[in-house]
C-alpha cells in the first residue's frame, strides 16, 4: 500500500526535472552539438529507465522492459505527442547531437553482449549438450522459416529497400528465431530451477540459440554491406567467422586467462582487470569488423572467454555488471524505445500486421521449441516449460532490431513492430514459465544430484578458485607441492608457487626442473586426471621468487585474491608450543585459510608418494568438517585409503545438535562423514574410540593402523603467536606420520581444551 502511494509522489520531481530541461533546451538551441543536451538526455534515460525498471521488477517482469518503456514514453509515442516542441528540443534529430548519444549507446551494446557472454555457461551446455543442441536446432528452424516467409510477403512500403528483400527476409527469420538468454536465465534462477534438469536444458538451449543467432546476424551484416548476394563475400564472412571462433576458443581462451591473471597480479592501479577486459572486448570487436561481420560477435565471444577465466573474482564481476546495468543498459534500451513510434500503430493496417507478427513469432518459437523438446527426450510438461521460456525475445531482439535499423535493412515502422513484439513476448514469458515450472515434479536421481550440489555450494574445497603454494627447497616443500597439486588438479585450478628459501632466485631460473615444486604440482595434477577426477593439462603453474622480506612478500601475494595458502618449509614446529618463526611470519600476513604441511616418516624418503593412507579426526564442528572435506578430496584425487576417527573437545559440544538425528552423537557424526565420502564415491573406514583424550585417540589410531597422513581441520586461536590449540600441537609434535593442518581464515576466541 505504501509503495503504491509513493509511486505518484516519485513522478513529481521527475516531471519538474523534465520541464526544467525542456525549457532550458528550448531557450538554448544552437546549431552545433550541446554537452548540456547530452547530459540531459542521459539523466532522463537513466532516471526514467531505472525507475520504470524497478517497478517492472516488483511486478515480476524483467527490468529491461521498464528501460524500453522509458524510451517509448520519452519518445514520439507519448512525450512527443503531448509536448512535441519540448521533445524535439531535448532529443533533436540533428546528426551531430544524435551522434553523441548514439556513440554511448553503441558502446553500451558491445558491453551488453560482453555481459551476455559472461553469463554464458559453456560447461552447462556441454553437460546437456546433445539434448540442448537438438532442441535448439528445431527451435530455430521453425520460427526462422516463419520469419523468412513473413519477410517475403511484407508490403514494399515496410521495406526501406524492396530490391534487397532477401536480406530483410533473412533478418526477419533471425529476429523471430532467437531467444534472450539473459531474460530466460533470470526467470529460471528466480524459480530456483537453474540446477534442475529442465532448467539447465532451457538455459543451455537459450545459450545455443543466442550463439547461433549472433553468427547468423554477423553473416547477414556482411551480406547487407555488399548490397547484393555476393557468394565470395558471404563465403569470406562465414569462413572468417569460423576461423575467429576456432582461434578464440583455443588460443584465445588461454590468452584471455593469462592477460586477466597478469593484470590482477602485476598492476597496482585501480580496477586493472576491468581495464584489460574492456580492451579485450574492443580488440575482438575490431577483429570481427575487419573480417566483415558485426562487432557484436566479437564482444559476445570476449564475454564467454572472460566468464570462463578462473581469475574473475566476484568483486570484479559485480563492478563490471553494476556499471553496465546502471548506466549503459538504460541508455541503450531507452534510445531503442525512442526510435519506436507507437503512434504509427493507430493505422489499422500496421496494427494488424504487428498482431500477426506477434502471433507468428510466438507460435513459431513455441511450436518449434515444443517439437524440439519432444524429439530431444523431454516429456510433455518439460517441453511446455521449455517452449514457454524460449518465447522471450527481450534485450536480444532489441539489439538485433537496432542493428537492422542502423544498416538500413529495417524501416522505422518495421523496427517499431519488432520492438513491440519483443515487449509483448517478453512480458508474457515470466508468468507462463513460472506456471509451467511449478507443475514439474522432481525425480529421485535429480533430488540426489541437487543435494550433492547444494552441499558443494556450502563446502570449502568445491569453492576454491586459486591456491598459493609457499615453499623453500626442503623435502617438506616437495611433499607440500604434491598435496597442493592433488587439490588443484581436481578442478583444474591455476596455482602460484612462491619460493621463499635462500635459493629462490635459482629456483626461478629453472634449476632442478624435474624435482622442482612446479614439476611436482603438475605431476600430481596429471595423477588426478589419470583417475578421471581432473582435467589433464589444465593446471596452470606460475613461479614467483621472494624479492622482499618474507612478511612483505606474503602480503604482496595475499592482495591478489588467493583463497588458500599451502605452506611447505623445512622446519614446522619450534620449541614448546610454538611454530617456527618463518611459519608465524607467513600466517601473520595471510588472512585466508592455511594448509600447513609437515612431512614425516616415509614421506621424508618418498615425498611424492604413489598413494596416501589418510586419517582424519572428526568431532561435528565446522573446522573438523573442513578437514574431512580436504581429506576426502585428497583420497578422491589419488589411490589410497581413508580412515575417519571420532574425537571430541569441550568446544565441540555445541556441534552435537548438528549430527544426524535418530543416532547417538558419535555415530551420527561418523555417519555424516560417511555420507560426505559417499558423495564423492570414496570408501572409508570409521573408528570410535571412547573415553580417550582427543590427541591420545588420534595417536593411538596412528600406531595401530597403516596411515601415513593425518589431516586435521583446526581453528586459529587468538593469541600473541600462531596457535591451533593443544590437540593439534600434540599431534603435530608426537605423530610419527605426516600431518596436514587446515585452518580457518580468521583467528577466534576459543575456550581452552580439556583432555
Amino acid at each position: 500500500m505504501q509503495w503504491s502511494l509513493l509511486r505518484p509522489v516519485g513522478l513529481v520531481p521527475a516531471a519538474l526535472v523534465l520541464t526544467t530541461i525542456a525549457a532550458s533546451a528550448e531557450g538554448g538551441k544552437s546549431a552545433g552539438p550541446s554537452e548540456f543536451l547530452l547530459v540531459a538526455q542521459i539523466v532522463l534515460l537513466i532516471a526514467v529507465g531505472r525507475g520504470l525498471g524497478e517497478i517492472m521488477q516488483r511486478l515480476g517482469q524483467p527490468s529491461v522492459i521498464g528501460e524500453l518503456l522509458a524510451g517509448i514514453l520519452l519518445g514520439p509515442s507519448l512525450f512527443g505527442w503531448v509536448w512535441p516542441d519540448a521533445q524535439h528540443a531535448i532529443f533533436p534529430k540533428t546528426p551531430e547531437q544524435k551522434a553523441m548519444i548514439d556513440g554511448i549507446a553503441q558502446f553500451g551494446m558491445l558491453l551488453l553482449l560482453l555481459l551476455t557472454g559472461m553469463e554464458t555457461d559453456l560447461k552447462l551446455v556441454r553437460k546437456v549438450g546433445k539434448a540442448a543442441i537438438a532442441i535448439s536446432i528445431a527451435g530455430i528452424l521453425v520460427p526462422f522459416a516463419c520469419g523468412f516467409a513473413l519477410g517475403e510477403f511484407l508490403p514494399d512500403t515496410l521495406l526501406p529497400n524492396p530490391q534487397a528483400r532477401l536480406v530483410a527476409s533473412l533478418f526477419m527469420g533471425t529476429a523471430l528465431s532467437i531467444s534472450s538468454v539473459k531474460i530466460v536465465a533470470v526467470v529460471v534462477r528466480e524459480m530456483n530451477f537453474m540446477r534442475r534438469n529442465v532448467g539447465q536444458i532451457i538455459v543451455a538451449t537459450a545459450v545455443i540459440d543466442d550463439t547461433i543467432g549472433w553468427i547468423i546476424i554477423a553473416v547477414i551484416f556482411s551480406l547487407a554491406s555488399q548490397g547484393a548476394l555476393d557468394i565470395a563475400s558471404v563465403a569470406k564472412a562465414v569462413l572468417g567467422t569460423l576461423a575467429f571462433l576456432a582461434i578464440s576458443f583455443t588460443i584465445g581462451r588461454r590468452l584471455a586467462f593469462q592477460l586477466i591473471r597478469w593484470a590482477n597480479d602485476n598492476l597496482v592501479s585501480t580496477a586493472p582487470v576491468i581495464t584489460v577486459i574492456l580492451l579485450m572486448m574492443c580488440a575482438m570487436a575490431l577483429i570481427t569488423h575487419l573480417i566483415g561481420v558485426h562487432t557484436v560477435l566479437g564482444a559476445f565471444v570476449a564475454g564467454i572467454l572472460v566468464g570462463e577465466s578462473p581469475i574473475l573474482t566476484r568483486q570484479i564481476d559485480e563492478r563490471l555488471r553494476g556499471l553496465i546495468s546502471s548506466f549503459f543498459m538504460p541508455v541503450f534500451f531507452g534510445l531503442a524505445g525512442l526510435s519506436a513510434d507507437l503512434t504509427v500503430l493507430r493505422d489499422p493496417h500496421l496494427l494488424m500486421l504487428t498482431g500477426l507478427l506477434v502471433v507468428i513469432a510466438s507460435v513459431g518459437k513455441f511450436g518449434g521449441a515444443f517439437v524440439g523438446g519432444t524429439v530431444g527426450g523431454l516429456n510433455t510438461r518439460e517441453s511446455l516449460a521449455l517452449a514457454s521460456g524460449m518465447n522471450a525475445r527481450g534485450s536480444t531482439e532489441v539489439i538485433i532490431a537496432t542493428i537492422g535499423l542502423s544498416i538500413g535493412v529495417l524501416s522505422q515502422n518495421l523496427f517499431t513492430m519488432i520492438v513491440t513484439m519483443a515487449i509483448v513476448t517478453t512480458m508474457a514469458m515470466p508468468p507462463m514459465l513460472r506456471a509451467a515450472l511449478a507443475k514439474l515434479p522432481m525425480n529421485e536421481e535429480e533430488q540426489e544430484r541437487l543435494e550433492r550440489e547444494e552441499f558443494e555450494k556450502r563446502g570449502f574445497v568445491a569453492n576454491l578458485e586459486r591456491p598459493l603454494l609457499a615453499v623453500d627447497e626442503s623435502v617438506n616443500a616437495t611433499f607440500a607441492a604434491h598435496i597442493a597439486g592433488l587439490i588443484a588438479g581436481m578442478r583444474g585450478l591455476p596455482i602460484t608457487v612462491l619460493h621463499i628459501g635462500k635459493r629462490a632466485k635459482d629456483q626461478e631460473k629453472g634449476r632442478d626442473e624435474e624435482e622442482s615444486p612446479e614439476a611436482v604440482v603438475k605431476k600430481a595434477a596429471e595423477t588426478v586426471s589419470a583417475h578421471g577426477d581432473g582435467d589433464a593439462g589444465s593446471v596452470d603453474v606460475v613461479t614467483r621468487a621472494k624479492r622482499a622480506e618474507l612478511g612483505e612478500a606474503i602480503a604482496d601475494e595475499a592482495r591478489k585474491g588467493f583463497d588458500l595458502l599451502v605452506i611447505g618449509v623445512d622446519k614446522v614446529a619450534a620449541a614448546k608450543d610454538r611454530f617456527d618463526r618463518k611459519i608465524e611470519d607467513i600466517a601473520a600476513k595471510f588472512e585466508g585459510p592455511l594448509a600447513i604441511v609437515a612431512a614425516k616418516g616415509k614421506h621424508l624418503k618418498q615425498p611424492v608418494p604413489e598413494a596416501l593412507n589418510i586419517l582424519v579426526p572428526v568431532s561435528g564442528s565446522g573446522v573438523s568438517k573442513r578437514g574431512a572435506e580436504v581429506a576426502v578430496a585428497l583420497a578422491q584425487a589419488g589411490s589410497g585409503s581413508l580412515r575417519v576417527i571420532y574425537v571430541a573437545t569441550t568446544r565441540d559440544k555445541g556441534a552435537q545438535r548438528g549430527a544426524s538425528r535418530g543416532l547417538s552423537h558419535e555415530a551420527g557424526i561418523l555417519k555424516d562423514a560417511s555420507d560426505l565420502a559417499a558423495r564423492y564415491e570414496v570408501d572409508i573406514t570409521t573408528t570410535l574410540r571412547a573415553n580417550r583424550a582427543p590427541e591420545a585417540a588420534i595417536l593411538r589410531e596412528i600406531e595401530t593402523t597403516d596411515v601415513d597422513l593425518v589431516v586435521m581441520g583446526v581453528d586459529r586461536i587468538q593469541a600473541d603467536h600462531l596457535s591451533f590449540g593443544g590437540v593439534a600441537d600434540a599431534v603435530l609434535r608426537q605423530a610419527k606420520v605426516s600431518v596436514l593442518l587446515v585452518s580457518s581464515g580468521e583467528a577466534r576466541h576459543v575456550a581452552p581444551e580439556k583432555a
